[in-house]
């Protein structure tokens, strides 16, 4: 017998090969997501998968679920909707540190504050890849980039502080080496209820790589797992990254509190009695 990828039935098989370059790390991420989901027996017609622009936002289009590849900034806006049309579904967005938190960075932070119920899968490369490798919210200091040829000078975003301030019950950073982690991660929060965000640390050796001089798709590979420290419980604010610098890796937050919906219903029943019927969608 032909032997057949286990991951297969999940994707489009008829667009692959994909688009990414030799040595960046989304494929691994779509890799470990499959297999999380794969492990967390929802119905795939009940998962919904979001994505922005980027590299990153290719995502979408290569799995085999109900996808969206929407415009640039705005998964989170579309994820919303869904949820608020549909709550049965669970909504995963799937896209780049630039997406989500540059100009996308308003929706993230509003969403995470209402505990929306959604899984946010963050890949931080810390660059543009698909546009030139322009500087990032994440672009570390001193880290060159096309717009930033003398080293950047902005402090990055602690994203997983961001998250954890802004109000998500569920946060973790793991780099594309970590595979393990990564899948049980993921498991647990397209799972959890409410507003979950992982960060996934991932080489672009295209564009990032070659003008910091770390090596190809391999070496930056090597570089994480030399450089990586898996700290559960860890405090946001020491999730910091530096350019070449230690990378604090782990699950962070794990907290419960009432979802956007699960406020309105109460909130409503509170004011209008039994007259008052729990919002279903639409």
């Amino acid at each position: 017998m032909k032997p057949t990828n286990p991951t297969s039935q999940y994707l489009r098989m008829d667009r692959i090969p994909h688009i990414w370059c030799p040595g960046c790390g989304l494929g691994t991420t779509v890799n470990c997501f499959v297999r999380a989901i794969e492990g967390c027996d929802i119905p795939l017609d009940q998962i919904s998968v979001v994505s922005g622009i980027g590299c990153t936002g290719r995502v979408a289009g290569y799995l085999k679920l109900d996808s969206f590849h929407t415009t640039h900034g705005r998964p989170i806006p579309f994820a919303t909707g869904l949820k608020l049309a549909n709550p049965k579904l669970k909504v995963v967005v799937y896209s780049g540190d630039g997406d989500l938190f540059a100009i996308g960075g308003n929706h993230f932070i509003h969403a995470a504050r209402r505990n929306m119920d959604m899984t946010i899968i963050c890949v931080n490369n810390f660059t543009y890849g698909m546009t030139g490798g322009q500087v990032t919210p994440t672009t570390p200091i001193d880290a060159i980039a096309s717009t930033t040829p003398f080293g950047n000078i902005e402090d990055p975003f602690n994203l997983p502080y961001l998250a954890d301030c802004a109000g998500s019950v569920y946060v973790a950073r793991w780099t594309t080496f970590h595979v393990r982690q990564l899948i049980k991660s993921m498991k647990e929060a397209i799972q959890k209820k409410g507003f979950s965000f992982i960060e996934i640390i991932s080489p672009c050796p295209t564009l990032y790589g070659r003008r910091n001089r770390l090596g190809d798709g391999l070496e930056m590979m090597q570089f994480y797992k030399a450089n990586s420290t898996i700290q559960n419980g860890a405090d946001t604010r020491d999730a910091v990254l530096d350019f070449k610098g230690k990378i604090l890796c782990g699950k962070f937050v794990d907290r419960e509190r009432p979802t956007f919906l699960d406020l309105y219903n109460t909130k409503m029943a509170e004011r209008l009695g039994s007259s008052f019927k729990p919002y279903e969608g639409v």
